[in-house]
């Protein structure tokens, strides 16, 4: 992480040089100004069509999440936007217009779904599903019960999320 944030402050000095060095200390100081400005106009009315989506989704009783995560996406790109710098600016700009949100909105449902489900198994453990039931492991049977008894057969698979 510490070589990404690296990476990106590299890449924040190598553009505001650049656009320094075509429009002049006053120009790109007055481009950080404009642009947070901008930004922060364009969060405004992207997050208020958010919330109304929001809000006629969950009256209708259907599931939110592409309206809470399209909230989520302008939130971020409004706090990129008003930190000075113009790859942040860019990336901002990008999470606040709707199509290019929607390919961050697939990504990040995607890798939501990833670590939860990977989450939930590394809390719970391996279970067993049959025809859509979660079959709870039998108890082990304790040692002082009689060696007459067979232990419970080892069934070796694997599971398979989907």
């Amino acid at each position: 992480m510490a070589v990404v944030f690296l990476l990106y402050v590299i890449a924040e000095v190598a553009a505001i040089w650049a656009v320094g060095s075509a429009v002049g200390v006053l120009g790109t100081i007055a481009l950080l100004l404009a642009g947070a400005f901008v930004g922060s106009w364009l969060a405004r009315r992207e997050g208020g069509k958010a919330m109304r989506a929001f809000v006629s989704t969950a009256q209708s009783g259907r599931n939110p999440e592409k309206e809470l995560t399209d909230g989520m996406l302008i939130a971020l790109g409004g706090v990129l936007i008003m930190i000075p710098g113009f790859v942040s600016d860019v990336v901002g700009l990008l999470l606040m217009l709707p199509p290019s949100r929607a390919v961050a909105r697939r990504l990040w449902l995607r890798r939501a779904e990833k670590r939860a489900v990977r989450y939930a198994n590394r809390a719970r453990g391996p279970v067993m599903v049959v025809d859509s039931e979660i079959v709870e492991p039998a108890p082990r049977p304790s040692s002082a019960s009689s060696s007459s008894e067979k232990p419970h057969p080892v069934i070796e698979g694997r599971i398979v999320e989907g």
